[in-house]
C-alpha cells in the first residue's frame, strides 16, 4: 500500500507585533505597527560626543544644545551597515532597553528592515545573521526601500481623479523611485513591487557631499567650519534652494570687475542672505535672516556686534546643483536627469510612458525647493514628446517608505515574503535570499 501524502505543515502565525525600521544613514526611522496612522519615530542615526566628552546615542542627540565640535559616529556608509557595534547601540536605545519608547520582545516581533539596491550579499548575511542570532526575532523581511513607495496610493500622489479604485494593499504596476538620501541618489525602476536591479542607477551625491562642500566653501570664504558639519548641515537646511535657471542666477551673484561692485551685488539681487551663527550662550540655534548691507558695515563691526554672520549667496544654489551637474566640483558622473535616461534606456521602449508618468522622489534632499520643477524641466528635454512626465513628491518625502512598509505589512499574503526564526535555523543564508527575491507582484 503506497504511503499516503504527508500533510503539509500549519502556516505560522503572524507575530503579536511588526516593528519596521528604514534604517537611513542620517536617520533611522522607526514604529510599531499596532497604530499605522501613528508617524514613526525618526531619530538620529548616530553616537555623537561633545566637548564635554558626554556621549548621545540615537534620539539623545536632539538634546545637544553646543554643537561646536561636535564628534558623530555614523554606523551606515554609502548606504549599507558597516560598523554593527555602533547600530547595535542605536538599535537597543530604540527598542529593547529599558525606557526605549518602542521597546518590544524581538521573540514576538516581526521586523521589516530597509536596504539600498544592489546591496553586497555578504553584508546582506552579516545584517541577517545579526537579526536572528543576536537578537532573535520572530520572523524577519528586508527589502529595498524604493520598493515600499510602490505600495502608496499612486492617484493620491499624483493627484489624478479615477472611476475605479484602486486595490487595497497593491503595489503600483510601474512607478519610477528617485530616492535622494544623506549617502547617496539612487533611480529605481519598480515594476509590480519588485526592482528592476540591472535598471537601478546610482549618483554618489547625497546629503554629506552636500555639506561637506558646502562646509569647504564657507571654509574659504568667511570662518574655518570643517569641523562644524553639525551647524553647516543646518545651514545648508535652512538656505539652500535649486535654482530653476543656473546661469543667470551665478550672474545675478557676480561681484564685478575688480575695484567696482555692480548695484545687483550691493544689494544683494534677491539672492544673497544673511545666516546668524549661534554663540551657545544667548543663542543655541542659528537664524536665516534677509540680507542687510549695514549688518556687515565697518562701523558696525567696530561697534563690537555680538553678532557673527554669514552672508550666503551662490552657495545657496550651487550645492544643491550637485545633484543636476556633479561636474562642478569635479566628478566624472552624469546628473540625476542623465541618468533618469540611462536607466530607462536599459528598459524597453514600452514601459517609458508608465515610468515617467509615476516618478516619485523620496529623500531628505528632495525637501530643496524647487527640487521637482527643475527636475521635471530636465526629463522632459530628454524624452520624446510623446511622453508626459509628471514627478511627485509624498506630504513627507522622509518617512514615505516608512509608511509604504506598514501598508506591506499589513498585506494578506505577507506571510509568502518572510522568513521565520525556525526556518532561518533549518535552512540558512539561503532560503532568506530565495524568499525575499520573490515578491508579492501586483495581485
Amino acid at each position: 500500500m503506497a504511503p499516503g501524502r504527508k500533510a503539509r505543515s500549519p502556516q505560522p502565525s503572524r507575530p503579536a507585533n511588526t516593528l519596521i525600521l528604514d534604517n537611513g544613514a542620517a536617520t533611522l526611522k522607526a514604529g510599531l505597527l499596532s497604530n499605522p496612522s501613528t508617524p514613526p519615530l525618526v531619530i538620529p542615526n548616530l553616537v555623537a560626543r561633545d566637548r564635554l566628552r558626554k556621549t548621545y546615542v540615537g534620539s539623545e542627540a536632539s538634546s545637544i544644545r553646543d554643537t561646536s565640535d561636535l564628534a558623530l559616529r555614523r554606523p551606515v556608509e554609502r548606504g549599507s551597515i558597516v560598523n554593527w557595534e555602533v547600530q547595535r547601540e542605536i538599535w537597543d536605545r530604540t527598542f529593547l532597553d529599558t525606557g526605549a519608547p518602542l521597546r518590544c520582545d524581538p521573540s514576538e516581533t516581526r521586523l521589516m528592515l530597509t536596504e539600498q539596491p544592489n546591496n553586497l550579499p555578504a553584508l546582506q548575511a552579516n545584517c541577517d545573521q545579526i537579526v536572528f542570532e543576536e537578537y532573535g526575532f520572530a520572523s524577519y523581511y528586508r527589502g529595498v526601500g524604493s520598493t515600499f513607495n510602490a505600495y502608496h496610493d499612486v492617484q493620491t500622489l499624483f493627484r489624478t481623479p479615477t472611476d475605479h479604485p484602486t486595490v487595497a494593499n497593491a503595489p503600483a504596476e510601474v512607478m519610477l523611485v528617485v530616492d535622494s538620501g544623506y549617502s547617496h541618489t539612487t533611480v529605481t525602476p519598480v515594476l509590480a513591487g519588485r526592482a528592476v536591479h540591472s535598471a537601478v542607477r546610482r549618483l554618489d551625491v547625497g546629503g554629506k557631499l552636500m555639506t561637506n562642500y558646502l562646509a569647504r566653501l564657507l571654509s574659504l570664504r568667511h570662518f574655518d567650519m570643517r569641523s562644524e558639519t553639525f551647524l553647516v548641515n543646518e545651514i545648508k537646511e535652512a538656505a539652500c534652494y535649486v535654482s530653476p535657471d543656473f546661469r543667470r542666477d551665478v550672474e545675478s551673484c557676480w561681484k564685478g570687475t575688480r575695484g567696482e561692485k555692480r548695484a545687483e551685488y550691493l544689494t544683494g539681487g534677491g539672492i544673497a542672505k544673511d545666516y546668524i551663527l549661534p554663540d551657545f550662550h544667548t543663542r543655541w540655534k542659528g537664524q536665516l535672516v534677509d540680507y542687510d548691507p549695514a549688518r556687515h558695515s565697518k562701523s558696525k563691526k567696530l561697534a563690537g556686534s555680538d553678532e557673527d554672520a554669514l552672508t550666503l549667496r551662490n552657495e545657496r544654489f550651487c550645492i544643491p546643483e550637485l545633484a543636476f551637474s556633479p561636474s562642478d566640483m569635479g566628478m566624472r558622473q552624469p546628473g540625476l536627469p542623465d541618468l533618469i535616461h540611462q536607466s530607462l534606456q536599459t528598459l524597453p521602449v514600452g514601459l517609458w510612458p508608465g515610468l515617467l508618468a509615476n516618478i516619485l522622489v523620496v529623500g531628505g534632499n528632495v525637501l530643496f525647493d524647487g527640487f521637482i520643477q527643475r527636475l521635471q524641466k530636465e526629463v522632459v528635454q530628454r524624452f520624446p514628446d510623446d511622453c508626459v512626465v509628471r514627478v511627485a513628491r509624498p506630504a513627507d518625502p522622509i518617512t514615505s517608505t516608512w509608511q509604504g512598509a506598514a501598508i506591506l505589512a499589513n498585506h494578506p499574503h505577507i506571510e509568502k515574503l518572510v522568513v521565520t526564526k525556525n526556518e532561518y535555523d533549518e535552512l540558512g543564508a539561503s532560503l532568506v535570499a530565495r524568499k525575499f527575491a520573490q515578491g508579492l507582484g501586483a495581485g
